[in-house]
Protein backbone atom coordinates (compact mmCIF):
# COMPACT_ATOMS: atom_id res chain seq x y z
CA UNK A 1 0.00 0.00 0.00
CA UNK A 2 1.28 3.75 -1.09
CA UNK A 3 1.73 5.71 2.12
CA UNK A 4 1.20 9.45 0.41
CA UNK A 5 2.90 11.82 2.00
CA UNK A 6 2.19 15.18 0.09
CA UNK A 7 -1.20 15.61 -0.92
CA UNK A 8 -1.58 15.66 -4.28
CA UNK A 9 -4.38 18.70 -4.35
CA UNK A 10 -1.73 20.92 -2.05
CA UNK A 11 0.89 21.02 -4.72
CA UNK A 12 0.71 23.07 -7.75
CA UNK A 13 1.77 20.83 -10.72
CA UNK A 14 2.11 22.67 -14.05
CA UNK A 15 0.12 20.37 -16.59
CA UNK A 16 0.49 21.64 -20.21
CA UNK A 17 -2.14 23.09 -21.94
CA UNK A 18 -4.10 19.62 -22.84
CA UNK A 19 -4.03 18.81 -19.00
CA UNK A 20 -1.10 16.56 -19.39
CA UNK A 21 2.88 16.52 -17.91
CA UNK A 22 5.25 13.64 -18.47
CA UNK A 23 5.57 10.52 -15.97
CA UNK A 24 8.94 8.88 -16.72
CA UNK A 25 9.11 5.26 -14.70
CA UNK A 26 11.70 3.80 -13.85
CA UNK A 27 12.83 0.09 -12.12
CA UNK A 28 12.97 0.81 -8.43
CA UNK A 29 15.37 -2.55 -8.20
CA UNK A 30 17.91 -2.07 -11.72
CA UNK A 31 17.39 2.01 -11.91
CA UNK A 32 16.46 0.89 -16.05
CA UNK A 33 14.08 3.81 -17.36
CA UNK A 34 11.28 1.41 -18.42
CA UNK A 35 9.23 4.56 -20.74
CA UNK A 36 8.08 7.78 -20.47
CA UNK A 37 4.23 8.28 -20.51
CA UNK A 38 1.55 11.00 -19.38
CA UNK A 39 -0.95 11.48 -16.86
CA UNK A 40 -3.68 14.00 -15.80
CA UNK A 41 -4.88 14.80 -12.61
CA UNK A 42 -6.94 12.03 -12.71
CA UNK A 43 -5.10 9.17 -14.00
CA UNK A 44 -2.46 10.45 -11.34
CA UNK A 45 -5.20 10.22 -8.25
CA UNK A 46 -6.23 6.64 -9.81
CA UNK A 47 -2.29 5.30 -9.53
CA UNK A 48 -2.01 6.27 -5.88
CA UNK A 49 -5.32 4.29 -5.39
CA UNK A 50 -4.34 1.21 -7.27
CA UNK A 51 -0.71 1.24 -6.57
CA UNK A 52 -0.07 0.69 -10.55
CA UNK A 53 0.98 3.11 -12.87
CA UNK A 54 -2.08 5.01 -15.36
CA UNK A 55 -1.90 7.04 -17.78
CA UNK A 56 -3.37 9.29 -20.36
CA UNK A 57 -3.05 7.74 -23.30
CA UNK A 58 -2.55 11.08 -25.86
CA UNK A 59 -3.25 8.84 -29.16
CA UNK A 60 -6.50 7.55 -27.85
CA UNK A 61 -7.35 10.33 -26.10
CA UNK A 62 -8.17 8.25 -22.54
CA UNK A 63 -7.24 6.52 -19.65
CA UNK A 64 -4.48 4.21 -19.43
CA UNK A 65 -4.29 1.16 -16.79
CA UNK A 66 -0.28 -0.26 -18.18
CA UNK A 67 -0.89 -3.82 -18.27
CA UNK A 68 -4.58 -4.03 -17.73
CA UNK A 69 -4.91 -6.26 -20.66
CA UNK A 70 -1.07 -7.63 -21.66
CA UNK A 71 -0.84 -8.43 -17.46
CA UNK A 72 2.71 -6.46 -17.57
CA UNK A 73 1.47 -4.02 -15.06
CA UNK A 74 3.77 -2.12 -13.28
CA UNK A 75 3.52 -1.91 -8.92
CA UNK A 76 4.56 1.35 -7.68
CA UNK A 77 7.03 1.74 -5.06
CA UNK A 78 7.41 5.43 -5.14
CA UNK A 79 6.67 8.40 -6.62
CA UNK A 80 8.60 11.80 -7.12
CA UNK A 81 7.92 15.06 -8.90
CA UNK A 82 10.97 17.66 -9.58
CA UNK A 83 11.63 21.06 -8.74
CA UNK A 84 9.91 22.71 -11.48
CA UNK A 85 6.52 20.39 -10.07
CA UNK A 86 6.31 19.61 -14.14
CA UNK A 87 7.57 15.91 -14.34
CA UNK A 88 6.58 12.93 -11.95
CA UNK A 89 9.07 9.86 -11.63
CA UNK A 90 7.70 6.23 -10.47
CA UNK A 91 9.87 4.01 -9.19
CA UNK A 92 7.70 0.62 -10.11
CA UNK A 93 8.41 -3.22 -10.12
CA UNK A 94 7.16 -4.35 -13.02
CA UNK A 95 5.41 -7.79 -13.95
CA UNK A 96 6.42 -7.58 -17.42
CA UNK A 97 8.18 -6.13 -20.14
CA UNK A 98 7.42 -2.18 -20.59
CA UNK A 99 7.76 -2.01 -24.56
CA UNK A 100 5.09 -3.34 -26.66
CA UNK A 101 7.86 -5.11 -28.50
CA UNK A 102 8.48 -7.16 -25.68
CA UNK A 103 11.28 -5.20 -24.49
CA UNK A 104 12.37 -4.25 -21.51
CA UNK A 105 12.55 -0.85 -21.40
CA UNK A 106 11.18 1.37 -24.59
CA UNK A 107 14.82 3.28 -24.63
CA UNK A 108 16.92 -0.18 -26.07
CA UNK A 109 18.21 1.77 -29.26
CA UNK A 110 21.33 3.52 -29.15
CA UNK A 111 22.43 6.75 -30.75
CA UNK A 112 25.89 7.33 -29.54
CA UNK A 113 28.48 5.40 -26.75
CA UNK A 114 31.17 7.24 -24.79
CA UNK A 115 33.85 5.12 -26.11
CA UNK A 116 35.71 5.84 -22.95
CA UNK A 117 32.89 4.19 -21.12
CA UNK A 118 32.53 1.31 -23.28
CA UNK A 119 36.66 0.96 -22.82
CA UNK A 120 35.52 0.90 -18.96
CA UNK A 121 32.45 -1.74 -19.57
CA UNK A 122 35.15 -3.66 -20.95
CA UNK A 123 37.46 -3.67 -18.20
CA UNK A 124 34.62 -4.37 -15.52
CA UNK A 125 33.74 -7.61 -17.32
CA UNK A 126 37.50 -8.87 -18.02
CA UNK A 127 38.24 -7.72 -14.03
CA UNK A 128 35.05 -9.72 -13.05
CA UNK A 129 36.01 -12.72 -14.67
CA UNK A 130 39.58 -12.36 -12.93
CA UNK A 131 37.73 -12.03 -9.58
CA UNK A 132 35.43 -14.82 -9.81
CA UNK A 133 37.25 -17.22 -8.10
CA UNK A 134 38.82 -14.53 -5.37
CA UNK A 135 35.27 -13.46 -4.52
CA UNK A 136 33.17 -16.76 -4.92
CA UNK A 137 33.20 -17.16 -1.25
CA UNK A 138 30.92 -20.55 -0.52
CA UNK A 139 28.60 -18.68 2.24
CA UNK A 140 28.11 -15.75 -0.27
CA UNK A 141 27.80 -17.14 -3.30
CA UNK A 142 24.36 -16.91 -4.14
CA UNK A 143 24.71 -12.88 -3.70
CA UNK A 144 27.32 -12.97 -5.64
CA UNK A 145 25.61 -15.02 -8.62
CA UNK A 146 22.66 -12.55 -8.35
CA UNK A 147 25.26 -9.80 -8.41
CA UNK A 148 27.00 -11.26 -11.74
CA UNK A 149 23.46 -11.64 -13.30
CA UNK A 150 22.47 -8.26 -12.57
CA UNK A 151 25.17 -7.39 -14.21
CA UNK A 152 25.12 -9.50 -17.62
CA UNK A 153 21.52 -8.04 -17.73
CA UNK A 154 22.52 -4.50 -17.57
CA UNK A 155 25.50 -4.46 -19.99
CA UNK A 156 24.47 -7.36 -22.29
CA UNK A 157 27.87 -9.09 -23.18
CA UNK A 158 27.95 -11.41 -26.54
CA UNK A 159 28.24 -14.39 -25.98
CA UNK A 160 26.96 -14.94 -22.26
CA UNK A 161 24.45 -17.63 -22.02
CA UNK A 162 23.05 -15.02 -19.36
CA UNK A 163 22.62 -13.02 -22.19
CA UNK A 164 21.37 -15.20 -24.38
CA UNK A 165 18.61 -15.85 -21.43
CA UNK A 166 17.62 -12.45 -20.74
CA UNK A 167 17.29 -11.61 -24.83
CA UNK A 168 14.86 -14.64 -25.19
CA UNK A 169 12.56 -13.15 -22.57
CA UNK A 170 10.48 -14.96 -19.74
CA UNK A 171 9.20 -17.58 -21.64
CA UNK A 172 12.57 -19.02 -22.62
CA UNK A 173 13.62 -18.75 -18.83
CA UNK A 174 10.09 -20.13 -16.98
CA UNK A 175 11.42 -23.07 -19.85
CA UNK A 176 14.53 -23.69 -18.55
CA UNK A 177 13.32 -23.35 -14.80
CA UNK A 178 10.99 -26.17 -15.72
CA UNK A 179 13.33 -28.12 -17.61
CA UNK A 180 15.87 -27.98 -14.54
CA UNK A 181 13.23 -29.25 -11.91
CA UNK A 182 12.62 -31.80 -13.81
CA UNK A 183 16.37 -32.93 -14.20
CA UNK A 184 16.39 -32.31 -10.68
CA UNK A 185 13.52 -35.17 -10.00
CA UNK A 186 15.37 -37.32 -11.93
CA UNK A 187 18.36 -37.46 -10.23
CA UNK A 188 17.11 -37.29 -6.93
CA UNK A 189 15.46 -41.13 -7.82
CA UNK A 190 19.32 -42.04 -8.94
CA UNK A 191 23.07 -42.21 -7.49
CA UNK A 192 25.44 -41.13 -6.55
CA UNK A 193 24.30 -37.61 -5.01
CA UNK A 194 27.20 -35.62 -7.13
CA UNK A 195 24.64 -35.44 -9.75
CA UNK A 196 21.43 -34.19 -7.75
CA UNK A 197 24.10 -31.53 -6.54
CA UNK A 198 24.90 -30.83 -10.13
CA UNK A 199 21.53 -30.17 -11.03
CA UNK A 200 20.44 -28.73 -8.20
CA UNK A 201 23.36 -26.41 -8.66
CA UNK A 202 21.50 -25.63 -12.40
CA UNK A 203 17.94 -25.10 -11.02
CA UNK A 204 19.64 -22.26 -8.70
CA UNK A 205 21.61 -20.37 -11.25
CA UNK A 206 17.96 -20.77 -13.50
CA UNK A 207 15.61 -19.26 -10.47
CA UNK A 208 18.36 -16.27 -9.96
CA UNK A 209 17.85 -15.60 -13.48
CA UNK A 210 14.16 -15.78 -13.42
CA UNK A 211 14.03 -13.05 -10.52
CA UNK A 212 16.64 -10.53 -12.24
CA UNK A 213 14.27 -11.21 -14.93
CA UNK A 214 11.16 -10.09 -12.10
CA UNK A 215 13.17 -7.52 -10.48
CA UNK A 216 13.05 -9.76 -7.00
CA UNK A 217 15.99 -10.09 -4.95
CA UNK A 218 17.12 -13.30 -2.83
CA UNK A 219 16.69 -10.72 0.28
CA UNK A 220 12.85 -10.88 -0.69
CA UNK A 221 12.88 -14.93 -0.41
CA UNK A 222 14.76 -15.17 2.81
CA UNK A 223 12.63 -12.26 4.05
CA UNK A 224 9.21 -14.61 3.10
CA UNK A 225 11.37 -17.65 4.71
CA UNK A 226 11.75 -15.88 7.93
CA UNK A 227 8.01 -14.79 8.11
CA UNK A 228 7.28 -18.76 7.79
CA UNK A 229 9.72 -19.08 10.38
CA UNK A 230 7.91 -16.48 12.85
Amino acid sequence: MLEVIDKLDEINFKYNKQGLMPAIVQDYQTKDVLMVAYVNEESLKLSLEKGETVFYSRSRQELWHKGETSGNTQEIKEIYYDCDQDTILFTVDPAGPACHTGENSCFFRKIAEDTDLKAKKMMKMEQQAQNIEAEFETEKVVDFLYDLILSRKEEMPEGSYTTYLFEEGIDKILKKVGEESAEVIIASKNEPDEELVYETADLVYHMLVLLAERGINPDQIREELKKRHK
